[in-house]
């Protein structure tokens, strides 16, 4: 039995062209006239239709899957709510920081207020004024 060619899917601009050219036939034949089929041992056509509506979906630019992370992990995302720990610390977590560009070392200015708390970076300017508030009280 003389080995069959391997069948190559169209993708992409020529994907689209010819999904319209065939519009008149159900989603299996286009399916089919764009290679998304394979022959089985028993000479049966299978088609593939996840692989062709997926091969659809990138040629028209859809994206599904959500953007990963810059480091390429998952996670929860930035609720911009906090609260108190058992032991009375307020934790600020690692995507606020990366969001402002913060890197360790860096120092803020607590003011209380009767409902909030607000937090400044100091930066150089700040610094200097806030060391010669310190040495004077």
């Amino acid at each position: 039995m003389p080995k069959q060619k391997k069948i190559e899917p169209l993708v992409g601009e020529d994907l689209l062209k010819k999904v319209k050219e065939l519009e008149n036939l159900s989603k299996e034949e286009k399916a089919k006239q764009c290679g998304y089929y394979t022959v089985t041992k028993n000479g049966i056509e299978r088609v593939n239709m996840m692989k062709f509506l997926n091969a659809l979906i990138d040629a028209e630019g859809i994206q599904l899957d959500s953007a990963p992370n810059a480091n390429g992990r998952g996670g929860r995302s930035a609720s911009y709510r906090i609260s108190v720990q058992s032991n009375g610390n307020l934790l600020i977590g690692s995507a606020y920081t990366k969001q402002m560009n913060l890197k360790p070392g860096d120092e803020f200015l607590i003011t209380l207020g009767k409902k909030h708390i607000r937090l400044r970076q100091v930066d150089a300017d700040d610094k200097e004024g806030l060391e010669i508030a310190e040495a004077t009280a």
